[in-house]
């Protein structure tokens, strides 16, 4: 036989949240709980398709006049500019001074990526932060997009369960000018745990002094407490400090449209004259990816945030989401509490959104799967949405044995 050009290509290491997922599918347990996926689920612990979405969906399909024609490269423009003003608000200054622009791309994965591509190849700029942990896609895009200084700073504070303010405020101060600082807008995945105001303020002084560049990852506005402008306070501060900066929407999460891919890329600059041509080199960089954007996710987000009625409906279908977390949230923490878990579990609601870091070990972790078929990360990270008032008692009791009997 030949040899194949490509036998040298070695074997890429496995993305462990879709080995546990596997192992979730695979197991054949009356009892299993998946807590890896990245997604909201009911308390039947079902994928939930938002009413609101439903009803545009129909309209939509009965709506004979719309076509399958491709969208425009920078997508459908009543969509980013309606996210946009979700995220900064309406009456901004950024948006009322011409000084905001925004695309439509493939989610936040999509955006992030294009955002990486433009920041490297039309800015030049090679170093980038990303919060430790953060999600496991970051490093990825942005090494993928060219950068090769790849730095860490740091955030999670193993012993408090907390964030770690200072390192991460001294790490910041020795970044080189021009690094590229990804930030959580909130509910940092994966530990849940988001700065505090006056903290996000600080974490402004030393960017705007070190001279280094916000690009922000909103992922869950809304979803995370409920409320729309809470969730995007960190993003607006930035934004009225004068920064000039980007920050990635995804709608994946708020709107259930997972696999609609519907995302937003917004930057804001300080001279409206740099729009144009920067839209055209944005423009390039789709064209060479993936040429246009789809167009059903993005009209039902459009139609939905540009109708008062339909709008308020979301918002109604957030505070569900948000509100069935903060309940579970709270009760995983009484149960362990009460079965007298060894350890503090305050941090349990004390984080914020989809994502809990639980201090679980990876030892314990693989004792969850192995014994009790609870599948989660080796980090410890679990996915609030899949506890349900149906297994949150098998999941606490299961965690105490972990806790008691495996070795952090």
């Amino acid at each position: 036989m030949a040899t194949s050009r490509f036998a040298d290509i070695q074997q890429a290491p496995p993305i462990e949240v879709f080995h546990v997922m596997k192992a979730f599918s695979d197991s054949t347990h009356e009892k299993k709980v998946n807590l890896s996926v990245g997604a909201y689920r009911t308390d039947e612990a079902k994928p939930w398709v938002l009413p609101v979405v439903r009803k545009v969906e129909a309209e939509l399909a009965a709506d004979m006049t719309l076509n399958h024609e491709y969208l425009p490269i920078l997508g459908l423009e009543s969509f980013s500019t309606a996210a946009a003003k979700m995220l900064l608000g309406a009456t901004h200054p950024a948006i009322t001074e011409g000084r905001m622009t925004s695309v439509q791309v493939l989610s936040g994965t999509g955006g992030l990526r294009i955002a990486a591509e433009f920041l490297h190849r039309i800015l030049k700029y090679n170093t980038f932060y990303f919060s430790t942990p953060t999600w496991g896609n970051h490093r990825l895009i942005f090494t993928q997009a060219g950068f090769t200084d790849v730095k860490q700073y740091r955030y999670w504070d193993g012993k408090t369960k907390g964030l770690d303010f200072d390192g991460m405020i001294e790490d910041l101060q020795n970044a080189p000018e021009n690094s590229v600082v990804i930030l959580h807008a909130c509910a940092h995945n994966p530990t849940g745990v988001d700065p505090t105001q006056d903290q996000w303020k600080k974490i402004a002084d030393v960017m705007e002094e070190r001279k280094l560049f916000p690009l922000f990852d909103s992922a869950y506005q809304g979803f995370a407490s409920g409320d729309l402008d809470k969730d995007a306070w960190a993003v607006r501060l930035f934004a009225e400090r004068g920064f000039e900066m980007i920050a990635t929407q995804s709608f994946s999460k708020n709107f259930g449209l997972y696999n609609e891919r519907i995302g937003n890329l917004m930057i804001i600059v300080k001279d409206p004259s740099v729009i144009i041509p920067m839209r055209s080199q944005i423009t390039l960089l789709v064209r060479g990816s993936y040429s246009n954007p789809p167009s059903h996710g993005a009209r039902i987000v459009s139609r939905v945030l540009n109708d008062e009625a339909l709008f308020g409906e979301w918002k109604e279908c957030i505070k569900i989401m948000s509100g069935r977390i903060i309940e579970m949230r709270k009760g995983l923490q009484e149960r362990l509490e009460k079965l007298g878990t060894p350890g503090t579990w305050n941090h349990i609601t004390a984080q914020i959104g989809m994502f809990s870091f639980t201090g679980l070990s990876a030892e314990q972790s693989k004792y969850l799967a192995e014994k009790y078929h609870i599948y989660l990360l080796s980090s410890g990270r679990i996915n609030m949405c899949g506890l349900t008032t149906g297994n949150i008692d098998y999941v606490a009791e299961a965690i105490n044995d972990a806790v008691c009997n495996v070795k952090a």
